[in-house]
């Protein structure tokens, strides 16, 4: 697999999550899981037992899923080099399984890397679903980095740590 093909894009933003979610859970701050993508392997090498070829079995839900300080949260990570955040990186699967999980009084939320500006986003679900109604209803299918609030912008901290939990805190504050 080449440095710049499709199966290591967004590889950095997951390998900061997971820092991330490390470090929470080291300081007893969150529990937060990477949900693996079910496959269904198609051929094994028998010598190793090495999966060689296999296919997604099923709609994933989102990349991560834990609690914090007892309330559920679940979030996707998506990385974007231009201005424009397409829509079309995110499944209506994922957007139902995160209005399900909002029902069941979690948080959901999309933490977005602009990486040619090194910002971060955290996008609340109200607002990914104000974005996603607007493209279902025939109107742009991407979001403009000039749309998204700038309270919800953020940077590293220690170089590889994505401070969300502020801004989930930001967020259930909204919800009051």
């Amino acid at each position: 697999m080449s440095w710049n093909s499709r199966g290591l894009r967004g590889s950095l933003l997951e390998e900061m999550v997971n820092l991330t979610n490390e470090k929470y859970r080291e300081r007893n701050l969150a529990l937060i899981q990477k949900v693996p993508t079910p496959i269904t392997p198609v051929e094994i090498n028998k010598k190793n037992r090495q999966i060689t070829l296999a296919y997604f079995d099923q709609k994933s839900t989102v990349d991560y899923i834990g609690a914090v300080q007892g309330i559920p949260v679940c979030f996707d990570a998506k990385e974007c080099a231009v201005d424009t955040f397409a829509l079309q990186n995110i499944h209506d699967h994922q957007v139902a399984f995160m209005k399900d999980f909002e029902r069941q009084e979690g948080v959901s939320f999309l933490l977005i890397s602009f990486t040619k500006k090194d910002l971060y986003y955290y996008m609340r679900f109200l607002e990914l679903e104000q974005f996603w109604q607007r493209a279902k209803n025939g109107g742009r299918k991407s979001i403009r980095f000039e749309e998204l609030s700038e309270e919800y912008f953020f940077h590293t901290t220690g170089g590889m740590y994505l401070p969300y939990l502020d801004f989930i805190q930001k967020d259930l504050k909204e919800r009051d």
